[in-house]
């Protein structure tokens, strides 16, 4: 995710607790919706549908992080 900001975002994970969570919450939604999607646990579609929207939601706070310390 990101890998033009990849040393910026392993500042922020060292600096920043609020961007070190939401990085980190949003890798368990990644690995929750792979384990769902290949059968390792079980979930229904609505629930993967409703992990990928708030693992996007995630990714679009952390981008508006990284673009903020950029700028």
């Amino acid at each position: 995710m990101f890998p033009e900001y990849r040393d910026l975002i392993s500042r922020l994970k060292l600096e920043d607790a609020h961007f070190s969570r939401l990085f980190d919450k949003h890798n368990e939604l990644d690995h929750k919706i792979k384990a769902i999607e290949t059968n390792i646990e079980l979930g229904t579609v609505t629930e993967v549908e409703n992990l990928k929207k708030e693992k996007l939601r995630l990714k679009d706070e952390l981008y508006l992080i990284l673009k903020n310390a950029v700028a």
